[in-house]
């Protein structure tokens, strides 16, 4: 008797489980499971993958106090995730399944925030990321970039609170070169007829964390390639007769590099693993937030057909990919030759979350839900990052006088004398303040990142550098407009082959005077700063200032001149979100009549231009 499809009214009700579940969630039965391929002398491995989890256990949005929604529906969290992967464990008992995760899993939502900082898992709490991978009964997940956010010591507690391995071949000890975490895992399944198939894990994390987290791992902790990795560890998982080798890759499959020229090594190198690393059969790939449902690259070597998949973020897909292998017989002995290689990603939102998994983290979601929407003070005017990427809105500057303001307050020395400038990106478009009660989770809003604020001495022409380069987040258009956001922002470069994202737009302001300048989008990009002056006087190339930065853009994150090179003259590892809470908290209202001014603005030729 065939099951009958859940109505659209049962998925909007709150999800399906089961074999259900698998139907609404897009899942195709692979060809072995016709009987064709199912023969005695072959066998399924079924590989189930997440990456980029972020903190997202529940389909909720903290900084909203809502369910999260956005314009797909996706829905998002490892609970959701979990539904799937324990029904496609049942759909194939009696078959291997290994479950990996890519990593970026302890740093991203004031879930993931809480339980570093304000009850940080150092102290004794749990981490509930860890609690809620541990229920879903993972087999290994990689090292991500964002692990190493929060130092090594809540990596190194959050590692002990798991009954997996974190593997990380190319997170190596400076003076041995030996990895500092399990380079690889060997899973061995037992499959009928006295026959074992020894399957290797491999994981991989990403070079560009010598950058992004330099404060956390100078000195202790050094990143080679991806590549350079693989070609060493590849060989030994196969002398160690695996019949199978997997990678598990926080790194995406074009191979680019946020960071430039500044390390050796590509940022995403997944293709170029498959491409150059002789032994690999699949890649599940992490870091680049996007889907890759099915994607193959031929080896250079041996013209193998490597499978790619990439199953998105927060837990809005689930990576499915199946290896038929067949079994061989030579004077040697059995052993395995790959047939086929298929994936596919299902979609966690007509879901239910799965009981077991909620259960074990719902105490400390409430938790934290109580603590963001605590209030911290007000807003004396309703306040939006709408507008932000095209004029200059008080709710940035609110940032950039936060920033400038403390930085200033721990100058010493000649520098305390110097004028102080700061930068912010609008990280989130939709974040805002209301006109009265401010809490915690609109604060958390504006900057979602835990990022640390430094100071760095640079001079005029490298202020007007930096805003050049800035600058090119703007496609090249002439006329006045109106133009829509769209029409004038996220400028395809060399960089950002996909277009400039709005994080990495940075405008200037300044603390004790105003800087102004016009972005002149008919010029091009590396021209297009005009009129550039601190308090109404035109800036000179040797005139000196402090200017506040994050760490990311301190360390080289998206490429800015100069300021990862420039002295460094504040730096109190301070987190610039707590950092805009306790300004609130200490002042009582927001007042942009404080701190706002008009500091920058969009031209065409010198003529304002108009953006809808």
């Amino acid at each position: 008797m065939s099951e009958a499809m859940p109505s659209r009214r049962a998925v909007i009700a709150g999800g399906v489980t089961g074999t259900a579940a698998l139907a609404v969630a897009g899942y195709t039965p692979s060809a072995y499971a016709d009987g064709h391929h199912r023969r005695p002398d072959r066998v399924r491995l079924t590989v189930l993958g997440t990456t980029d989890l972020h903190g997202n256990v529940f389909n909720w949005d903290y900084f909203k106090n809502a369910e999260y929604d956005d314009a797909a529906h996706n829905d998002i969290g490892l609970a959701k995730v979990a539904t799937l992967i324990k029904a496609l464990r049942r759909e194939r008992r009696g078959e291997p399944v290994l479950t990996l995760d890519a990593g970026d899993t302890i740093q991203g939502t004031p879930l993931a925030y809480y339980y570093a900082k304000i009850d940080p898992i150092t102290g004794g709490a749990a981490h509930p990321m860890a609690r809620a991978m541990n229920e879903v009964g993972y087999d290994a997940a990689a090292l991500g970039n964002h692990e190493f956010n929060y130092g090594l010591d809540t990596l190194r507690t959050f590692e002990e609170q798991l009954d997996f391995p974190l593997l990380g071949a190319n997170a190596v000890d400076p003076a041995t070169k030996r990895p500092a975490f399990q380079p690889y895992l060997i899973k061995h399944y037992r499959v009928g007829r006295g026959r074992t198939l020894k399957v290797g894990i491999l994981g991989l994390t990403n070079p560009g964390i010598a950058i992004w987290d330099k404060a956390n791992v100078e000195g202790k902790m050094e990143f080679p390639g991806l590549v350079e990795q693989a070609k060493k560890f590849v060989p030994d998982l196969k002398r160690r007769g695996c019949d199978l080798v997997v990678i598990s890759a926080h790194s995406g499959a074009a191979t680019s590099s946020s960071y430039g020229d500044a390390l050796p090594y590509p940022e995403n190198a997944s293709s170029l693993l498959a491409a150059q690393v002789p032994g690999v059969d699949a890649i599940l790939v992490g870091h680049a937030h996007v889907e890759i449902a099915q994607q193959y690259v031929e080896n250079e070597t041996t013209g193998q057909q490597v499978l790619l998949c990439e199953p998105s973020y927060w837990g809005r897909r689930l990576a499915v990919m199946d290896f038929v292998v067949e079994e061989t017989r030579s004077r040697r002995g059995r052993g395995w030759r790959l047939v086929t290689a298929t994936s596919q990603v299902l979609n966690s939102n007509a879901v239910a979350e799965d009981a077991r998994v909620a259960r074990a983290v719902r105490e400390q979601h409430d938790t934290v839900v109580g603590y963001v929407n605590s209030p911290v003070g007000t807003s004396a005017a309703a306040l939006s990052a709408a507008r932000a990427v095209v004029e200059d809105v008080p709710i940035i500057d609110f940032v950039n006088y936060v920033q400038a303001d403390a930085v200033k307050a721990g100058l010493t020395g000649t520098d305390a004398a110097l004028p102080v400038l700061s930068i912010a990106a609008p990280f989130n478009r939709s974040a805002s303040f209301p006109a009265g009660q401010v809490t915690i989770r609109d604060v958390a809003g504006l900057y979602i990142y835990d990022n640390t604020l430094l100071g760095v001495r640079v001079t005029g022409a490298e202020v007007k550098a930096y805003l050049e380069f800035s600058a090119r987040y703007f496609k090249q258009l002439s006329g006045t407009g109106p133009f829509t956001m769209d029409q004038v922002t996220n400028a395809v470069t060399d960089l950002a082959p996909n277009g400039t994202p709005d994080y990495n737009f940075d405008s200037v302001a300044g603390l004790d005077a105003p800087l102004t300048y016009d972005i002149d989008i008919s010029a091009a990009p590396g021209s297009r700063i005009v009129g550039l002056a601190y308090g109404g006087v035109p800036v000179t190339d040797a005139q000196q200032f402090v200017l506040a930065v994050n760490n990311y853009r301190q360390s080289g994150g998206g490429g800015f001149p100069a300021v990862s090179t420039a002295p460094v003259v504040y730096n109190r590892q301070n987190e610039i979100r707590q950092l805009l809470i306790d300004w609130v908290i200490a002042n009582g209202t927001i007042d942009p009549a404080e701190f706002a001014s008009v500091d920058w603005r969009l031209v065409s030729g010198g003529a304002p231009i108009t953006v809808s």
